[in-house]
């Protein structure tokens, strides 16, 4: 047998070893108010219920790798958003931010190593998120504010037999609160480090019978961690953009948040068989940007991969030819560029000294801010028709994003990006539920429809505007799909899952960007572009000494009715892609007992290909737009759900493979970040959660997870990686353990003590594994005490983050050719009170 055989052997039986044991189940420290399993002891742990198969189930009855958190965990814990749930789940990776793109409200999400860590228009996440069963189709706005939910599901493997769009990696399901009947509500208060101020409140209004309503709001402000500092020998403003816009707040801090979110629910008991629920949601985010540190600069022209860094310094420093010196420097020597509106010094050139004394201070000066309104409404109606459930779900959805981000940390315009995206969305689902053959037969049967079109405007200038990226790209799909999921239970023990979706999607997409500064044509010896100028570049190639036996077109404008668009000319409806893809899903599942679940599984996901929208040289003429391929990942998976010692634990684990093909990942092609199909990898590992209830007072949850993501395979034509190389953003060890311990104050309230602590193996956040940019082994240990009155009518909580003040970078870029490399570190130490009470 040959080596590749016997690995495959070693990794089959480390995966069945693992699920002999037991098998991934629900993480959840259940503190809501489900129903309790009765042991005769009264120790039992609390169940959860979720609806990952589209119906009311105990999490330990689902066949699917699910960790489930429940509100009062996550109160508890000090949980306010999507991403700061990433410490929580096995082989689970969340960050707020993603390269470059300057907003914590964008959401890096990855499972099992299969993910998105970008936010531009033409790239679906890896991840699908749901809001209510509606699917959020950008990874703008994703980092969700957890406003009035019940419960966070989070899904691991393909879910497209059950789900919307893109679960190739997972879903992650947020459900809100159904309007209560009686009237109540909540209001909680917070403050903390970095003048932190938080308020939420939630009151639920019975109009009348069969008529109920629930409001909820929440705001968020805190002044950031990172503070902007002057450059030593520099009056602050001096050299910095004429009108630099921060955020609202606190201009001088990078890293904070100004926001205010608010939903409102009705709930319509139209009759015996039919409820109506209306749900509209708004957010308004006007945040300073994210804090960004710049980890490396590259201005020496010996290093031949920089590229601006050289030609800046250079011209500051007259060290250019004369032909660069009249044309290509002008602006730089003058003291402006991009039309005036940028101070430059002509002096001072970049280097190390603008990497600030600490990762929490910087020099940067350019505009930094991150204005999101995010909204829309959904209509679902559930209604009874006998044998079976038909549920609608209809929703509309905008948003309107606006970010930038100085990444250069100097009062120098070295780079510089920002952003607007306007999108909508629409998309109706129909799902059909039931129970056939004397109940042994369940079914979901699902029509999904998608459509969705906007726009995403690019502004990236390097130094001193000597190349500028200004154009729009329009980008519109429609997807239709349908999906059926069918259980069928062969014996009262044994039952077998086959479902399928059929998927057709249609994209159209437009890009008009260009370079304002017509930097190749200046390279060139083309000071002042024109027609003529455009037409001896195509002609006869590069002129530039150092530029000469490049082919003639390579650098050819290719639009003579905008000489500076480097994006290639689409015809009038543009650039068109059609996408099918059949994905099925097999699955058997035993119970043993009473107590236990084995199940195993194959399932398909599939994500759609698109456009390469980032290009910072010319196109040569007459070419098309260039494209990615759709990615899939076929996972094979083994596990066992347990409850043990009479329902005072749980005992689960799964065991998972994956072949993951036509990987869509950024390669840093000279200043653009662009998206390919890296080639092919396997993945493989198990994950084991564990809760334990030893004592009424005690509660236990630990669990651990392990995931080896190698390639197998690489594109020809893909630079910067080798078959060594690891996938981004997977670690391959993770460990939670969380205690939380209640003290009866004998009649004076309760003492509830909670602790977390998750080691994290290191892991890297490019797809090149710049060194600058790997993220270590990390330790966070969270801690919080509430005290609760004796009627639980109100509630205060003291509470620590980060208490080891473990920092390390959430993300980056390794951006060379345009001068430096910089991350965002994340949060430091941080305290927090919280007054919560209950009406």
């Amino acid at each position: 047998m040959n080596s590749m055989g016997v690995a495959r052997l070693r990794k089959a039986a480390l995966i069945a070893g693992v699920s002999a044991i037991a098998v991934q189940a629900s993480a959840a420290l259940a503190q809501d108010q489900q129903a309790q399993r009765k042991g005769s002891n009264g120790l039992t742990l609390q169940e959860v219920i979720v609806t990952a198969q589209k119906r009311a189930e105990n999490a330990q009855d689902v066949p699917i790798s699910i960790s489930a958190f429940t509100s009062n965990m996550l109160q508890a814990k000090g949980i306010t958003d999507v991403a700061s749930m990433g410490n929580l789940a096995p082989n689970v990776t969340l960050d707020a931010g993603t390269p470059f793109s300057g907003s914590s409200a964008v959401l890096s999400a990855y499972i099992r190593g299969i993910g998105q860590n970008d936010f531009a228009f033409n790239l679906d996440p890896g991840v699908g998120i749901y809001l209510d069963g509606v699917y959020l189709a950008r990874s703008v706005g994703a980092n969700q504010d957890l406003l009035d939910i019940e419960r966070v599901e989070i899904l691991k493997g393909p879910q497209g037999t059950l789900f919307g769009r893109n679960t190739i990696g997972g879903a992650i399901s947020i459900v809100t609160k159904q309007p209560s009947k009686d009237f109540g509500g909540e209001l909680e208060v917070t403050t903390g480090r970095f003048s932190r101020m938080d308020v939420k409140g939630t009151v639920n209004v019975p109009i009348v019978d069969g008529l109920y309503s629930s409001f909820s709001f929440s705001t968020k402000h805190n002044r950031g961690y990172q503070k902007q500092i002057p450059f030593p020998g520099f009056a602050q403003g001096v050299i910095a953009d004429a009108f630099p816009y921060f955020g609202s707040g606190h201009p001088n801090h990078f890293g904070g948040e100004n926001q205010y979110n608010f939903r409102g629910k009705v709930l319509w008991e139209a009759t015996s068989d039919m409820t109506v629920t209306l749900s509209a949601d708004y957010l308004r985010q006007d945040n300073n940007g994210v804090a960004t540190t710049v980890l490396k600069t590259y201005g020496d022209p010996a290093n031949p991969a920089a590229v601006f860094g050289p030609l800046y310094n250079g011209c500051i420093a007259g060290a250019l030819p004369a032909f660069a010196i009249s044309g290509v420097c002008n602006n730089i020597l003058n003291g402006t560029s991009l039309g005036g509106l940028i101070a430059v010094s002509p002096t001072l050139l970049y280097t190390d000294q603008f990497i600030p004394p600490s990762i929490d201070q910087t020099y940067a000066t350019g505009n930094s801010f991150s204005r999101l309104r995010d909204y829309g409404g959904s209509m679902t109606v559930d209604w009874n028709i006998g044998s079976a459930t038909l549920k609608s779900i209809t929703a509309y959805r905008e948003l309107h994003w606006q970010s930038a981000e100085d990444e250069d940390g100097s009062p120098l315009p070295i780079l510089q990006t920002s952003f607007d995206e306007n999108q909508h969305q629409f998309s109706q689902e129909l799902q059909l539920t039931g129970a056939l053959l004397d109940d042994r037969l369940s079914y979901v049967l699902g029509l999904y429809y998608f459509d969705e079109g906007g726009n995403l405007h690019d502004l990236v200038t390097f130094p001193a505007g000597l190349l500028q990226i200004d154009g729009q790209n329009y980008l519109s799909t429609k997807n239709y799909a349908g999906y059926a999921h069918l259980n069928y239970k062969v014996t009262d023990r044994l039952s077998i899952t086959l479902g399928g979706r059929y998927t057709h999607e249609n994209k159209h997409f437009t890009g008009l960007q260009s370079d304002p500064n017509g930097i190749f044509y200046k390279l060139n010896g083309y000071p002042t572009p024109n027609e003529a100028s455009r037409q001896a570049l195509c002609n006869s190639g590069a002129a530039v000494p150092s530029l000469q036996g490049i082919p003639a077109g390579l650098f050819c404008y290719p639009n003579p009715a905008n000489i500076y668009q480097v994006y290639p000319v689409a015809s009038a409806g543009g650039f068109v892609q059609n996408f099918n893809n059949f994905s099925p899903k097999i699955g058997l599942e035993y119970k043993a007992n009473a107590d236990i679940l084995l199940y195993a599984s194959f399932s398909r996901g599939y994500k759609t290909g698109g456009w390469t929208t980032r290009l910072t040289t010319p196109q040569p003429a007459g070419t098309s737009a260039p494209t990615f391929g759709p990615e899939k990942a076929s996972t094979y998976e083994v596990g066992m759900k347990s409850e043990l010692a009479d329902h005072r634990a749980l005992l689960n684990m799964s065991g998972f493979y994956t072949r993951y093909n036509g990987i869509q990942l950024n390669f840093q092609v000279g200043t653009s970040p662009t998206l390919q199909n890296a080639g092919n990898a396997e993945i493989y590992g198990f994950e084991i959660e564990f809760q334990a209830r030893p004592t009424q007072a005690l509660t236990l949850a630990a669990n651990v997870g392990y995931a080896h993501a190698s390639y197998t395979s690489l594109s020809p034509f893909v630079t910067g990686v080798t078959l060594n190389s690891r996938l981004p953003k997977t670690p391959e060890w993770k460990f939670s353990f969380g205690p939380q311990y209640d003290i009866d104050l004998s009649g004076h309230g309760t003492l509830l003590l909670n602790a977390d602590y998750t080691h994290t193996s290191s892991l890297f956040n490019d797809t090149e594994n710049t060194l600058l940019l790997k993220r270590p082994a990390t330790d966070m240990f969270n801690a919080s005490i509430t005290y609760r009155e004796p009627e639980a009518r109100w509630s205060i909580v003291l509470g620590a983050t980060n208490l080891t003040n473990d920092r390390y970078l959430t993300t980056g870029q390794n951006q060379v050719a345009g001068g430096l490399t910089y991350g965002t570190y994340n949060r430091p130490r941080e305290w927090y009170l919280t007054g919560r009470v209950n009406f």
